[in-house]
């Protein structure tokens, strides 16, 4: 298993969210969490990605339990975000948001990995224009390859086609599962959750 998420708990304001909550993912796999909004979707997805800590509860990354001290090792070396808003930098290139994860962590990196980053997503052409001046889905693709820059093993897409066309969104989900990483992706989109392995539908803190 690349993640192992057992007995996960959240509370807000005395409001339980997420209840004794478990899931496992295997490698390659592809796992999408449906709901109303409010559920604790994106909780859940922050949580499993190291960003939210739970109240009570074990995750497990690649071998790895995840623990205050741990977090920051295994979201630079194992986690891949992409947010529904892109997250993009306005004034950046193309290339420089794909490769600002690698900078941030101080990793090497070389504007060639970059590229053929872009290349992956078919935007290669578009690498030093800014971002400001993309469109909707080509900022989803940019933050797609940005996504991949560390080369995790999991990514976490949250609501990864909200904010796109049907056809848009269907060439964005497809893009998604071709990558052939472990994928969990929060959406309320069922025709993306369709292409995923498994669909769960996360309701009263628990996902079934």
């Amino acid at each position: 298993m690349i993640l192992k998420a057992k007995n996960i708990t959240k509370t807000y304001a005395k409001t339980p969210v997420l209840s004794n909550l478990s899931l496992t993912v295997k490698s390659g796999e592809s796992i999408a969490i449906c709901g109303r909004s409010g559920e604790g979707k994106t909780t859940l997805l922050h949580i499993l990605g190291t960003l939210e800590e739970p109240d009570s509860g074990e995750i497990e990354i690649a071998g790895q339990r995840l623990t205050r001290s741990t977090a920051p090792h295994i979201r630079n070396q194992q986690i891949g975000f992409i947010f529904q808003a892109y997250n993009l930098l306005e004034d950046f290139t193309a290339l420089e948001n794909v490769l600002m994860p690698a900078r941030i962590a101080r990793k090497p990196i070389t504007r060639q990995k970059g590229l053929e980053l872009l290349s992956l997503v078919g935007l290669q052409a578009k690498a030093d224009l800014p971002a400001k001046f993309l469109s909707g889905g080509e900022r989803q693709r940019v933050a797609i390859a940005r996504a991949l820059c560390n080369d995790p093993n999991i990514i976490l897409a949250d609501e990864p086609t909200g904010n796109l066309d049907r056809t848009n969104g269907r060439n964005i989900g497809e893009l998604l599962i071709s990558l052939k990483k472990s994928l969990i992706l929060v959406t309320h989109d069922p025709e993306l959750a369709a292409l995923c392995h498994h669909q769960y539908l996360l309701k009263d803190g628990q996902l079934s």
